[in-house]
């Protein structure tokens, strides 16, 4: 070692835990030290052997060996081998190998990269079994997730049909008590609303004249029934029941007034509007349209926004409240006549009375002392100190509350009158050419002749409940099931002149026709459908019944013809043949083999003036 001056030679100072820890591992070598010196042979014999068996435990540890083969040895074992502890080492296997020549320290190292191999494909086969799962566990739980939701599907399914049930209910009720003479406010107001989807109901009288002569506890009965309704319905006809509402709830406020003024309490003191004006302002407020009674409305709500010094907001707010229970009546009172005026103008279309198109039937009134209107709002001025004229005065507005007003109910009734005298009521003469394709026309001798004949059945059975077409339609309806339907599409026969047509008028005869359908379960709908996603229903049969009440030469026998479809293989023409005075009428129907079994269905029979033709497709079956 070359010493150099200026440079140091002192060793850099250690951490103290480092030289604790090198202190201990000093003290730990002494002490094993004077241990080996001090002990006896048998003691030398113990440790090694000790330390052996320890070593051995951890080989067996890693090899992968349980807890009931650790304590095995070559000499206390169960199963007498004297080399249980030793490498067993295969000498055929390896010769067939070709790795015989190898020595035993090669053989280890081989052992040891096969044992690790295995375990390393122990390890990804336990990850896979692991994912595996993991995603059995995630399908679980979206099939659960898709069960909930089909569940509540149905449970929203099944409570909108209880609520329909229960507002079917109480329509039922509704009319029960109706018919039995008991109604209650909300059983006509039910009645009236559902008068208005049918077209041969009508309703003369606005649906708030209902509430006269009601008592407090009636009214408060109904506002609550209105509420049940509203809830049953769902958002239909949910303008109507809230117009009810705030006009029920206005006479409430209008009877608790005076009951209160009658006992000469609390109504005595002053609610916004002056008694000596409140017919003033009701004046102005009756007869006036829904949109003139919304400026009004607006102008007002304005005017408070605005405020004032000398404004009576007391005042304004219950002319407010008042206003409110105007626009409701004035919004049901134009609903009413537009139904009205609806249901007039599909009457006259169905008797083929010539009539103007619908409009809103409207008057002109001239302006009355009692419409002179506050400025800008159009509202009679209370005296007092809320009653300083403006400065400015709206023209519009004055013109708009002096302008158009709906016909009341009166005035209908007259109009109603004054056109019955005027003969627009009276049917018009159609001509030859005006008819429909299928209109029956009778003679007048022919309509007395038959009427004479009805009125002799009537006396001689005394009954004159069915006529002989309802007899027919009756009979043909019998056995109608639930996978049946009306079948009425007729194929227009064209060029079809008979030999007969000079002595006998030409008619269609009259025909009630069903349709079968149904679900074919074969193999490919079996796969992609169930009951609950059903495959497309198809045509399986045909039921005709086709009436010849009229038949002149009664021994003859109709007939059918079935025909190719020239636009269409996949349809057939199915035509009907009688005689005199009756013409020939066809159907179009499937293109498939019938079922000629009586065991099927299949009927054809003339009886009793009705032909009857039932018939069903043949079903074909897969055979291998």
């Amino acid at each position: 070692v070359v010493w150099s001056p200026g440079v140091s030679t002192a060793r850099p100072r250690l951490p103290d835990f480092l030289q604790e820890r090198l202190r201990l591992k000093e003290e730990k070598k002494k002490q094993a030290a004077l241990m080996k010196a001090l002990e006896t042979p048998e003691e030398k014999r113990a440790r090694r052997l000790a330390k052996k068996e320890a070593k051995e435990r951890k080989k067996r540890e890693k090899m992968g060996w349980g807890e009931e083969y650790m304590g095995y040895t070559n000499t206390d074992n169960p199963f007498g081998d004297n080399n249980l502890l030793g490498t067993f080492i295969w000498s055929k296997a390896l010769e067939k190998k070709g790795i015989s020549h190898l020595d035993e320290k090669d053989l280890k190292e081989r052992n040891k990269r096969i044992q690790e191999d295995n375990r390393l494909e122990l390890q990804k086969v336990k990850q896979l079994r692991l994912e595996r799962e993991r995603e059995k566990a995630m399908r679980e739980q979206e099939l659960e997730m898709l069960q909930r939701e089909k569940e509540a599907e149905h449970f929203k399914t099944w409570e909108e049909q209880e609520d329909n049930f229960h507002l079917q209910q109480a329509k039922l009720r509704s009319k029960i008590r109706i018919r039995d003479g008991r109604a209650k406010p909300i059983d006509l107001l039910a009645k009236y609303i559902s008068a208005e989807d049918d077209d041969l109901a009508v309703e003369m009288h606005e649906p708030y004249t209902f509430l006269n002569g009601l008592t407090v506890s009636d009214m408060e009965d109904l506002v609550e029934d209105i509420q049940v309704y509203m809830e049953l319905e769902q958002g239909k006809n949910v303008d109507f029941w809230r117009d009810m509402t705030i006009i029920t709830e206005d006479e409430i406020a209008k009877l608790r007034k005076l009951e209160a003024s009658g006992k000469g309490g609390p109504g005595e003191r002053r609610d916004g509007v002056n008694a000596s004006v409140s017919s003033d302002v009701q004046s102005v407020f009756k007869g006036k349209t829904y949109n003139q009674l919304q400026v009004l409305y607006q102008g007002i709500e304005s005017k408070i926004r605005a405020g004032g010094p000398n404004l009576d907001i007391g005042y304004w707010e219950s002319l407010l409240q008042q206003l409110k229970a105007y626009m409701a009546r004035a919004r049901l009172r134009e609903r009413h006549q537009d139904v009205l005026r609806q249901k007039l103008y599909k009457l006259k279309q169905e008797q083929g009375v010539e009539s103007e198109p619908l409009f809103p039937i409207i008057k002109r009134e001239p302006a009355s002392p009692s419409d002179r209107l506050y400025p800008e709002e159009g509202i009679v001025v209370q005296p007092g100190p809320s009653s300083e004229p403006e400065a400015e005065q709206d023209a519009e507005a004055k013109g708009e509350a002096e302008g158009e007003a709906v016909l009341m109910e009166e005035d209908l009734i007259q109009q109603s009158l004054d056109d019955y005298d005027a003969g627009k009521y009276s049917p018009r003469l159609l001509g030859a050419n005006e008819l429909p394709f299928d209109a029956h026309v009778l003679e007048a001798e022919e309509d007395t002749h038959r009427l004479l004949l009805l009125r002799q059945q009537l006396q001689v059975t005394g009954d004159a409940t069915e006529s002989a077409d309802d007899i027919f339609f009756r009979k043909a309806k019998e056995g109608m099931g639930a996978d049946e339907a009306q079948f009425s599409v007729e194929m227009p026969l064209t060029g079809k002149a008979y030999l007969w047509a000079d002595k006998y008028r030409p008619r269609k005869p009259r025909f009630f026709n069903r349709v079968h359908t149904g679900f074919e379960w074969n193999k490919y709908n079996q796969t992609h459908y169930d009951f609950d996603n059903p495959p497309p229903k198809i045509v399986q049969g045909y039921k005709f019944n086709i009436f010849y009440p009229d038949l002149i030469d009664k021994r003859s026998t109709p007939e059918y013809f079935l025909e190719a479809c020239q636009d269409n293989k996949d349809f057939a023409i199915l035509r009907f043949h009688a005689g005199p005075p009756y013409e020939d009428i066809a159907f179009k129907i499937v293109n498939r083999e019938w079922e000629y079994s009586h065991r099927h269905g299949f009927r054809c029979q003339f009886a009793n003036g009705i032909f009857q033709l039932w018939f069903h497709f043949k079903r074909y079956r897969y055979r291998r």
